[in-house]
């Protein structure tokens, strides 16, 4: 008798959950499904907001292209570690829990940014920008292949991949161009932030998310800080996600690092609207791209990134070299590209196969392994430009990456149980 009532128990249990994790009726899933991309998009604004402004925190407060660099990983410290806990706790506890602290961390990063007056403050803001980027783009992105539902994965990934690459070119743009024509240039750009921040706030609060439901692959046990993994038997698509993506990452975010010191050092252009502008039109790149492959095989757009970013730093090397800006644009441009495909292949091949309620941790493994070299390499580049000279230290990025993007390349084309034969949008 217990037996046969623990049975009749289960089927109503699990339709009860099945029934709280549905997406919402139409026609209001689909306006759901863009609307809860926006807080990626706010968060990402805040994440590359400083790069233009660079500039006048090294003339104000006095520091080397090694220093920048520094400021600029403390970011990636930041988002790295959030991504170690943020992606369990999301999937155990649900995206808003998660998405509500990442705001607030965002804009008190954006109080601190305001008030700057030492590399200290430029590094906590950074590291705390960091944290909430790492959380938005666990239990963000989750939450867009949320409201989606499974018949939409192609579609969530699509939106959510945009949405970040769309606010990590609007950031610097922003500030570009308010820091050029508006009084407190180091300071505007932040309280427009706020405000975005706060309407991201806004449709968290709102938006039809439940707590996580018991389902497929969900983890209920381990630690709640640990190394993101992906379930077993998805580990081949993680790296060939992680093939493209990471050197794509890398090459965008050397160009946001020290691209601004690229155009006033060597190229002898200090506009901020012009560095904004490039980063901008990098992350432009980056979204339509996206748009404009969705419909090819996995595997194709997975190659193509490789080739894009080996292309574009050959473009950085040729910039350097000749001290165009015609080609650091152009380099820039090819790097958006590269990032933008490596981040949707990699994103499309974890949505595909990866069941919702261990997804947001898989998405913080894919980030994981991008954000790594995107740390790390940038960092070396700028110390190395400190020691042999700007032309030198790009010149000896540009080809390791080059190397590590053919790698990537290998992996790919290799790996034929892992990018295979996922099909168009």
């Amino acid at each position: 008798m217990t037996t046969a009532t623990t049975t009749a128990t289960a089927p109503t249990t699990k339709a009860t959950a099945w029934t709280q994790a549905a997406p919402p009726p139409a026609p209001a899933s689909r306006r759901w499904i863009w609307l809860a991309a926006w807080p990626v998009t706010a968060v990402f604004i805040l994440s590359n907001a400083a790069t233009p402004l660079y500039v006048l925190w090294q003339r104000d407060i006095g520091f080397s292209r090694g220093t920048l660099t520094i400021v600029f990983a403390s970011y990636i410290a930041g988002l790295i570690g959030s991504l170690l806990v943020s992606g369990v706790a999301s999937d155990r506890i649900g995206r808003k829990p998660v998405l509500i602290p990442a705001l607030a961390l965002a804009a008190i990063a954006c109080v601190i940014f305001a008030t700057a007056s030492s590399v200290a403050a430029l590094i906590t803001a950074r590291l705390l920008s960091g944290i909430a980027v790492g959380a938005v783009v666990s239990a963000g992105m989750a939450a867009v292949a949320d409201v989606a539902g499974p018949a939409r994965r192609r579609l969530a990934a699509l939106l959510a991949s945009s949405a970040m690459v769309l606010g990590a070119g609007l950031g610097p743009l922003l500030a570009g161009v308010l820091s050029e024509t508006l009084p407190a240039p180091t300071v505007t750009v932040f309280l427009a932030e706020t405000v975005l921040l706060a309407l991201a706030f806004a449709v968290v609060v709102r938006m039809p998310l439940p707590r996580p439901a018991e389902g497929p692959g969900r983890r209920t046990g381990g630690s709640w800080v640990r190394l993101p993994k992906v379930p077993r038997g998805a580990g081949g698509r993680l790296l060939a996600g992680a093939a493209a993506f990471a050197p794509g990452l890398t090459a965008t975010s050397f160009v946001l690092s020290l691209g601004p010191s690229l155009l006033s050092g060597l190229l002898g252009t200090t506009s901020r609207a012009m560095a904004g502008g490039m980063a901008f039109a990098m992350f432009l790149t980056s979204t339509a791209v996206q748009f404009a492959v969705r419909r090819l095989r996995v595997r194709t757009i997975l190659l193509a990134a490789s080739v894009s970013t080996a292309v574009s730093m050959a473009a950085l090397i040729g910039a350097v070299r000749t001290s165009s800006v015609v080609l650091l644009a152009a380099a820039a441009i090819v790097a958006g590209a590269g990032q933008g495909m490596g981040q949707l292949g990699g994103l499309s091949l974890l949505n595909s196969t990866v069941p919702a309620g261990r997804l947001a941790e898989a998405n913080a493994a894919l980030n994981v392994s991008g954000y790594l070299p995107a740390g790390l390499l940038p960092v070396a580049a700028g110390y190395l430009s400190d020691a042999v000279g700007l032309t030198s230290g790009a010149t000896t990025f540009g080809v390791a990456l080059i190397g590590l993007a053919a790698a990537g390349g290998l992996v790919i084309a290799k790996g034929r149980g892992s990018a295979g034969t996922t099909g168009s949008a």
